[in-house]
């Protein structure tokens, strides 16, 4: 039956099983479409507009964006599918913020969550802080905010890279004596990428060379413009040594929050994200979560990444055991089997049932996602819908080198891709580089710098596409040929396997070699090469290959078969057939 096409609205946020019968398809089918673009939903989770859209493009639907609200997150539970939209939109909750802290080294980071903690952990936990964790929750006037206790970018960014968006709010920590340095901007680069709202807190301002108008010009120079310079930024002057400034500053974090309308649904079944986790000798696995959406207690079956179990114990960042937790509330939890890793996701399932479609989904989509953007395949992608902007970050020798750079890629891009440069410096291609560019879905450009071995490695795994150049005009013009779909591919030789000929035979005019396979492997659509005493005699395509009485397909390593090569009968004893391929790099 032919599918039905044209315009159809599509909610903000939409149950999967809703959105099967919205299209008219299987649940199955929206789901396997889910996955390929890589979103893991069950049939009754929930999924925003941009997913669906995606789908309902898939199979030849026009999407727009419906004015109909309904609950975005997690699965609900069976007992409130039924709830309307209207119900349902009523049950999302304001929650508190989570905000993780980034700045340069020494600038004060890590003193000033200690004074946040210090200050104002919630009243009534006599005793102190008995567990860590890695996160904890502050109290102000009778709200709460969500600190991430693991400063720095690479943590921020390690977790964005895994699909975690973990952060509400970016804490830049500049200190008031020293002002902008090269990890303030990284930092900001990092926050920018994730598209959160930043506030700049303005630390050491008791110290005799503080110079405050002097940074919030150089922040103003990186594109940071604070409120008292007329921009959207907000700026607090503290000291985390004498505690000067701290409670402004939360109170400050409170009306970001405010103004980005942060909520949740707590009746849903719990999703949240892994922050760390460690095997412990005496509990065993020991994994923190930030819970995001719904609520989660004790005896809950969860999966997380590719792990699953059933939570044993609860406790929250003061050591106290809990029985539930709520939106964007950090829980350490126990009872997996396994030590996942930081960014995997926590989703509550039914039962064990549930939980093991939901592995076998996530290790599929896992094994069939590709989300890597490179030169060669953008136009491909930009074509699919499924690019809009090309992100690049740029290492190079010299900032002349940069600015040159910068002027030059600025005109690049077309109304339909834009080119958007998310991070620049100088020196080689780190590690943390690369976890940007792999979270940004960015391509690397190293300038006339080399790139570090750990970077390479992490590249390769994480499929990020480095490009190395040394000519300004030849990095533009692959560039702009890749926006237009003309960059040529480069292809490099790959040695497939080796075959001894033992004896030939004739059949008529048709000169057959009897072989014997040596190493790897030869394919009936193989390219080969004839070597005899070290030179190459013949260059081209094996016809057929034979063992006994049958064609066969590919005839691996330590047995025999008989070859016949494509124009070429001139086979000797002695001569070795090398099968090689041209793979794409």
């Amino acid at each position: 039956m032919e599918k039905p096409t044209g315009p159809i609205a599509i909610p903000a946020q939409i149950v999967v099983k809703d959105l099967a019968d919205l299209l008219k398809i299987s649940v199955n089918e929206v789901i396997r479409n889910l996955i390929a673009a890589g979103v893991f939903a069950s049939i009754n989770q929930v999924v925003n507009y941009e997913a669906a859209a995606k789908v309902a493009t898939e199979i030849g639907y026009e999407p727009e964006e419906a004015l109909v609200a309904v609950p975005t997150g997690a699965a609900i539970r069976p007992e409130a599918a039924t709830i309307g939209a209207k119900t349902a939109e009523q049950g999302r909750i304001v929650r508190p913020p989570v905000v993780t802290v980034m700045g340069h080294v020494d600038h004060g980071k890590t003193s000033l969550l200690d004074a946040i903690r210090n200050t104002r952990v919630a009243a009534g936990e006599a005793g102190g802080i008995t567990q860590h964790i890695g996160a904890y929750q502050v109290e102000v006037n009778g709200r709460k905010i969500t600190f991430l206790d693991t400063p720095g970018h690479e943590a921020f960014t390690a977790m964005r890279a895994r699909g975690a968006q973990v952060t509400d709010i970016a804490v830049i920590v500049v200190a008031a004596d020293d002002g902008v340095m090269p990890q303030t901007q990284e930092a900001i680069d990092h926050a920018r990428a994730a598209k959160v709202p930043l506030v700049v807190a303005l630390n050491k301002i008791d110290k005799p060379g503080a110079n405050p108008d002097k940074v919030k010009q150089q922040l103003a120079d990186v594109g940071v413009v604070i409120e008292e310079y007329g921009g959207d930024v907000i700026c607090a002057p503290v000291s985390a040594k004498k505690g000067t400034g701290i409670n402004e500053l939360l109170e400050m974090l409170l009306l970001v929050a405010d103004i980005e309308d942060l909520r949740a649904n707590p009746n849903t079944r719990a999703q949240g994200v892994i922050i760390e986790a460690r095997l412990d000798k005496n509990t065993g696995v020991t994994a923190t979560a930030l819970i995001q959406e719904g609520s989660l207690k004790v005896g809950d079956t969860i999966v997380v990444g590719t792990v699953s179990g059933k939570v044993r114990a609860m406790f929250d960042d003061t050591g106290k055991r809990i029985k539930k937790a709520t939106p964007s509330m950090p829980v350490g939890i126990l009872g997996l089997s396994e030590v996942p890793e930081a960014g995997d996701i926590l989703t509550e399932v039914e039962d064990e049932k549930a939980a093991r479609a939901l592995l076998q989904q996530r290790r599929n989509a896992a094994a069939a996602a590709q989300n890597a953007i490179s030169l060669d395949t953008l136009y491909m992608q930009m074509q699919e819908g499924k690019v809009k902007e090309l992100n690049l970050l740029v290492k190079a020798d010299v900032q002349g080198s940069i600015e040159a750079l910068r002027h030059s890629l600025s005109r690049a891009g077309t109304e339909t891709l834009k080119v958007r440069l998310i991070h620049d410096a100088v020196g080689n291609v780190t590690e943390t580089d690369v976890h940007l560019a792999s979270a940004s879905k960015a391509i690397i450009i190293a300038f006339n710098v080399k790139v570090d071995g750990p970077a390479q490695r992490v590249a390769a795994n994480e499929g990020v596409d480095i490009r190395t150049y040394t000519v300004i005009y030849k990095l533009v013009d692959d560039i702009e040929a890749a926006l237009q779909g003309l960059l040529e591919p480069v292809y490099k030789e790959q040695v497939d396997g080796h075959a001894e000929v033992i004896q030939t035979f004739k059949a008529g005019k048709r000169m057959i070699g009897g072989c014997k396979i040596t190493s790897g492997k030869l394919t009936r659509s193989s390219r080969v090469r004839v070597m005899r005493g070290g030179k190459e005699v013949f260059n081209g395509l094996i016809e057929s290959l034979r063992r006994g009485k049958d064609d066969v397909r590919e005839v691996l390593s330590g047995f025999e078969c008989g070859i016949l090569l494509e124009d070429y009968n001139d086979l000797q004893a002695g001569d070795i057939v090398e099968a090689y391929s041209m793979v794409r790099v």
